[in-house]
């Protein structure tokens, strides 16, 4: 079956554009939010922005390597396996480490709301790619399916992050003392 691999994969193609496209685009919008973020001189800090800003531009980068990962000419289903078990081990380990420092961090009290955007549902995406990944070249069908939920997930939690930074930052200026800005 490895000789399907370059059809099974262009059947996605299209997906991939879509997907890869959209996580490039919005990084680039987050950094927009991280700049005006800082205009305002919003009362994060690094350890708020370690938990909750850096990790949207992780999940979006994310994305936009898987659908490169998949986009790539593979000849087999095991090196394009290998590279997604690859990225998803270090994603898991990443929310890890983005669930202490939302612990850690003093600025902002998660709520359960906070605790599913940032951390079960990437947890979850990356948990998902690792067991495509593995499952890939035994039986990719159904696999890639798995993968390219992962990869929405991984999106829509993106753009739901982005939007409660989008929001936090304009009630913040709409509260501000006049005078201020």
């Amino acid at each position: 079956m490895e000789s399907a691999t370059p059809s099974l994969f262009a059947a996605w193609e299209s997906f991939y554009v879509i997907v890869g496209s959209s996580a490039a685009a919005l990084t680039g919008l987050q950094f927009v939010v991280m700049v005006l973020g800082a205009e305002l001189s919003t009362t994060a800090t690094v350890h708020t922005t370690r938990a909750f800003g850096t990790p949207t531009i992780v999940h979006f980068c994310a994305v936009l390597l898987n659908a490169a990962i998949l986009s790539a000419p593979w000849r087999r289903h095991g090196s394009a396996a290998a590279a997604i078990v690859s990225f998803a081990l270090v994603g898991v380990i990443y929310t890890l480490v983005v669930l202490r420092h939302a612990r850690r961090q003093t600025d902002y009290k998660p709520v359960l709301e906070d605790w599913i955007a940032h951390t079960m549902l990437p947890l979850t995406a990356y948990l998902a790619f690792l067991v495509g990944g593995i499952f890939l070249p035994r039986d990719p069908g159904p696999w890639l399916f798995v993968i390219a939920a992962a990869s929405l997930i991984l999106l829509f939690v993106g753009i739901h992050n982005a939007w409660d930074a989008v929001t936090y930052i304009a009630i913040f200026r709409r509260r501000k003392p006049e005078g201020e800005g």
